[in-house]
C-alpha cells in the first residue's frame, strides 16, 4: 500500500520515484513540494520561486516545479520521510511535524520563547548548523532554509481577558511544545486539523485555536472565533532541504546558484513575515483591512503582569518538558547556542 502511495505520489509530479539517480545531465529540473497551496509563504514565495524564479536566477540552468502538500493530499508528517525515498527532490515543511522523528528539531521554536521575530531569528541562526546535521542523518536530506510563518496567536470563542483566562479551556495546537504551553497556562491540548479548526470552535469542541496571524485571516478563523489574544506563542517555523542524492548529482556551480537563490528567498520570506503580523491583526480585530473583509475579533493585548506569567511558563513548563524529550547532547548544545539568547537555562 506505501509503495502504491509512493508511485501515485511519483506520477503525480510527473517522474519517477529515486529520479536522483538519473544522469545529472537530466537533473536541470528541481521538483518541489510546498507548504499550503492558500497561505502566503506559497502563494508569494514557494509557489513563484520554483515555478519561475530559480530560473529567472540562474539563466535558465536550473528550473523547478511544485505542487503544494494539499493539492498532493499529503500530511505534514510524511514530506520528509517521502523526501529520503527520492519522491520528489526539494521539500518545504513545517518543523512541528518532523520534531516528533527528533526532540532537537522543537529546539528552535520552543512556545513563547521568542516574543519578537529578531529573537526569532538569532535562534535560528544559531541552531541551523545543528539542525542540518540531524537532517542528514535522519532524512538524507541537506537542510537548506528556515523561516518563519507569521507569530501563533491564540484565537478564541470564548471571552478572554489575560492569560488566566486560559485555564480549563481547550486548545488546538499542533506541536508538543505549544502544548506544553497550553499545558502550563492551565489549559488542555487538542488536536485538529488546521481545515477543521472552524467546525471544531462552532461545535465546542475547542474553546481556542492556535495558529499564525495571516493564516488565522485567510483561513476566515473570524467566522467562529471571537477574540484574538496576541500572545506569541511560536512562529511555526518552517524548512526547506533538498534530498542528498539530487545534491550530490549537481556540479559545484549549480550547487552555488542553488544556495544563492534560495538564501535570497528566504530573506525574502523573513521580511514579509515581519510586515504581515500587524496587516493580519489589523484585518482580524480593526475596523478596516487593506485586503480584504474585516473579521470584527475583539482585539485583547497581553497585560506586563501576563508576560511575567508567560516567561514563568516557558522556563517551568515549556523548556522543562521538553529537555525531558531530548538526550543530554542535545540539551547542552541548546543551552550552548540558544539559551544565550532567550535567557533560559534547560534542565534535565
Amino acid at each position: 500500500m506505501r509503495r502504491l502511495q509512493v508511485l501515485g505520489l511519483a506520477c503525480a509530479f510527473g517522474f519517477a520515484a529515486f529520479s536522483a539517480t538519473t544522469p545529472a545531465s537530466a537533473e536541470t529540473t528541481i521538483k518541489a513540494v510546498g507548504t499550503w497551496g492558500n497561505l502566503t509563504n506559497y502563494t508569494k514565495h514557494e509557489g513563484p520561486f520554483w515555478s519561475k524564479g530559480l530560473a529567472e536566477a540562474t539563466g535558465g540552468k536550473l528550473k523547478g516545479e511544485i505542487k503544494p502538500q494539499t493539492e498532493l493530499g499529503l500530511k505534514g508528517f510524511e514530506i520528509m520521510r517521502l523526501l529520503k525515498q527520492g519522491v520528489f527532490d526539494y521539500a518545504h515543511g513545517v518543523m512541528g511535524y518532523v520534531s516528533a522523528e527528533n526532540a532537537m528539531f522543537d529546539g528552535v521554536d520552543l512556545s513563547s520563547l521568542a516574543q519578537d521575530i529578531g529573537t526569532e531569528r538569532k535562534v535560528v541562526d544559531a541552531y541551523m548548523p545543528y539542525m542540518a546535521k540531524k537532517f542528514e542523518e535522519i532524512y538524507d536530506s541537506k537542510l537548506m532554509q528556515l523561516y518563519p510563518f507569521p507569530s501563533q496567536m491564540l484565537w478564541c470563542n470564548a471571552e478572554i481577558k489575560s492569560i488566566d483566562d486560559l485555564k480549563g479551556k481547550k486548545i488546538r495546537t499542533y506541536t508538543a511544545s505549544l502544548a506544553d504551553f497550553v499545558q502550563g497556562a492551565g489549559g488542555t491540548s487538542v488536536t485538529v486539523a488546521f481545515a477543521e479548526v472552524i467546525p471544531a470552535l462552532q461545535k465546542g469542541v475547542v474553546d481556542c485555536g492556535i495558529t499564525g496571524t495571516m493564516p488565522a485571516y485567510n483561513a476566515k478563523w473570524y467566522q467562529a472565533a471571537t477574540h484574538a489574544y496576541t500572545m506569541r506563542v511560536g512562529w511555526g517555523l518552517a524548512f526547506g532541504a533538498i534530498n542528498m542524492k539530487k545534491w550530490k548529482s549537481m556540479s559545484k556551480a549549480d550547487q552555488a546558484s542553488l544556495k544563492s537563490a534560495i538564501d535570497k528567498l528566504t530573506e525574502e520570506m523573513w521580511t514579509e513575515t515581519a510586515t504581515e503580523d500587524s496587516v493580519a491583526v489589523q484585518c482580524l480585530t480593526g475596523k478596516d483591512c487593506p485586503i480584504g473583509p474585516v473579521g470584527g475579533m475583539k482585539l485583547v493585548t497581553p497585560s506586563a503582569d501576563d508576560i511575567v506569567k508567560q516567561k514563568k511558563i516557558a522556563q517551568d513548563v515549556v523548556v522543562a518538558n521538553w529537555a525531558k524529550r531530548c538526550d543530554d547532547e542535545c540539551v547542552a548544545t541548546w543551552n550552548k547556542v540558544v539559551g544565550p539568547i532567550v535567557g533560559v537555562t534547560a534542565k534535565k
